[in-house]
């Protein structure tokens, strides 16, 4: 069940691949019955899921390590991970084949800002490597090559079966999200786009109103900005299902950067 508190690393000794699709070592390949099982509505694990990702460049971002990290993650008490690029998700779906794991890829590309999952073949890879959901970017936003959001969830659900995490930044963005067939919603993009620079993450001011206003099966998903446990517990209070938390749990590069120039600042008396 990807909506227990179940979901752990384990071993498998299944290594079959599900719709044709070629499965990274330890995948089990009874995920499109698991999550069928769910019905209609892909259920929402109350709690916290970590984002583990890497910048570009660091150390952290070998796939091994991304694995441990995400390993250490479900064992103390995280519901699901959130993974960045089809080889990051192929090494935790190997370390832990049990895990729920949110897939998605960045690429940027020079006629769009979209970069989260932006296009078929980000979607296709992320879903092959092993991801239980894919995560795309959902805003109004140009997609590259004249791509429509629309027929990118359609594609997902009638040729791979996939469940679409739809990362938004506003009330209308997330409604439509809901109404082109988007199971899980979330606040990711929240003060990351153009049309939302002037404000900050979290998107307090979007939990309540989307809670409100989603299909009551459409799982509900705040990111971004949580830096501390009592910001996650206020997230869920304000009306959300799960809590993703990245930086503040698995983001060494960014932390420690962030107490050096804290530390070398001038010392005032």
């Amino acid at each position: 069940d990807i909506g227990g508190t179940t979901a752990r690393c384990g071993s498998s000794a299944d290594q079959n691949g599900i719709a044709g699709l070629a499965a990274p070592v330890g995948w089990a390949a009874n995920r499109s019955a698991r999550l069928m099982s769910q019905g209609a509505e892909l259920v929402l694990p109350k709690g916290l899921i970590v984002s583990v990702q890497a910048p570009a460049g660091s150390p952290m971002r070998d796939p091994d390590v991304i694995a441990a990290m995400a390993e250490a993650s479900l064992r103390n008490g995280a519901v699901g991970v959130r993974l960045e690029s089809p080889e990051h998700i192929g090494a935790v779906r190997q370390r832990c084949p049990k895990a729920l794991i949110i897939g998605l890829w960045k690429r940027t590309f020079p006629e769009s800002s979209v970069y989260i999952t932006p296009g078929w073949q980000e979607i296709s890879a992320v879903w092959s490597a092993g991801a239980d959901v894919v995560a795309i970017d959902a805003t109004e936003r140009p997609r590259p090559d004249g791509q429509s959001l629309a027929e990118l969830v359609e594609r997902a659900r009638l040729e791979l079966g996939a469940p679409v995490m739809a990362d938004v930044d506003s009330l209308a963005n997330g409604l439509e999200a809901a109404r082109l067939g988007c199971q899980w919603v979330g606040t990711t993009l929240y003060g990351y786009t153009e049309a939302t620079a002037a404000v900050e993450p979290p998107g307090w001011d979007l939990l309540g109103p989307l809670r409100q206003q989603l299909p009551a099966g459409v799982g509900l998903i705040c990111e971004g900005g949580i830096a501390s446990a009592a910001a996650a517990a206020k997230a869920l209070q304000l009306g959300a299902d799960a809590v993703v938390v990245g930086t503040a749990i698995t983001g060494v590069d960014l932390q420690v950067q962030r107490y050096t120039r804290e530390l070398q600042k001038p010392v005032t008396n």
